[in-house]
């Protein structure tokens, strides 16, 4: 068996990483107010707004950062179905668990609670997938304690969040909100990022679709794109019709 690889964090990558969770925190707080129209009718455009943007750029995307700047002495590139697997899979958890903890408008204790054990076990799966996603001249060991800690930081990082988005209404809260996610998803993603050792071995075979190179500007291109028209929604440009008529989530407590 080879040697352990000696892994570093380039703290540059790894502070972005905390800005864009803490962006897509708040974008997704922002839509998540608006997803029920008048009459509990529910508004998808700002669901998919919400799930898209707590998902897929302050979950997923901070993840992606965040193991683009685990720097490992070996040439990586990532497997492209596992990637966009991942992708998928943290936006559609997303989704479902601020569904669950809001139905018809309203908080939901029962949902929100099996909402935050779905999403943030959910979070796991997606962080994990993203990892063995990682395609390099090496095998990667986990310390499962160092997982589960990971897992409990999961589930607790999303009770608080679908709790925040069914109760934050201000502008000011809403920011400390959205910093206050950034650093539960952080903890959760670099605790999970410590669980992994990288043994060195003979050279593995690419996968047939492998993100790597001059590809990953344009996944960060892309996300950084989605999270502007979201910026763009939030400031009434796109979504005026769902804040005229938009009843905000948990604004009617069951």
């Amino acid at each position: 068996m080879g040697d352990i690889l000696q892994a570093r964090h380039d703290m540059a990558v790894v502070f972005v990483s905390y800005v864009v969770s803490v962006l897509g925190s708040y974008a997704g707080l922002h839509h998540a107010q608006f997803m029920y129209g008048r009459g509990g009718k529910l508004n998808w455009a700002m669901v998919t707004g919400a799930a898209v943007a707590l998902g897929g750029i302050g979950i997923w995307t901070m993840h992606f950062l965040g193991v683009m700047g685990y720097r490992l002495p070996l040439p990586v590139v990532y497997d492209g179905v596992l990637t966009v697997a991942s992708l998928v899979a943290a936006i559609v958890i997303a989704g479902i668990a601020l569904l669950l903890a809001n139905r018809g408008g309203r908080f939901n204790r029962t949902g929100w609670m099996f909402g935050s054990v779905l999403a943030g076990l959910g979070v796991c799966v997606m962080h994990y997938m993203g990892m063995y996603a990682m395609n390099l001249r090496a095998e990667m060991r986990l310390d499962l304690l160092t997982v589960a800690a990971s897992v409990a930081i999961a589930i607790t990082a999303a009770a608080a969040a679908l709790w925040l988005a069914s109760h934050v209404r201000q502008t000011s809260h809403r920011i400390g909100a959205a910093l206050v996610m950034g650093v539960a998803v952080c903890t959760m993603h670099y605790t999970g990022m410590a669980a992994a050792d990288f043994i060195c071995i003979a050279q593995q075979s690419t996968p047939d679709w492998s993100i790597g190179g001059d590809l990953i500007p344009m996944v960060f291109g892309v996300a950084g794109l989605v999270l502007v028209v979201l910026t763009w929604n939030l400031l009434g440009i796109l979504g005026g019709n769902a804040k005229q008529g938009g009843t905000p989530a948990g604004a009617r407590r069951a």
